[in-house]
């Protein structure tokens, strides 16, 4: 049978509610640029005169 690591289990119980809401903060951060850059490049695409 393992051996369970209490030390670990702290580690988790005392640092995953900080972590989690971090992700959760950056990748919708990182979300939004990455939509807005793909709205601004449709935009361009759209705006900017077609050479023929």
């Amino acid at each position: 049978m393992k051996k369970v690591k209490l030390n670990m289990i702290l580690h988790w119980v005392v640092f995953f509610p900080i972590i989690l809401p971090l992700c959760m903060i950056f990748g919708a951060f990182q979300g939004a640029i990455q939509m807005a850059d793909k709205v601004l490049n449709q935009f361009w695409s759209d705006v900017a005169p077609t050479v023929e």
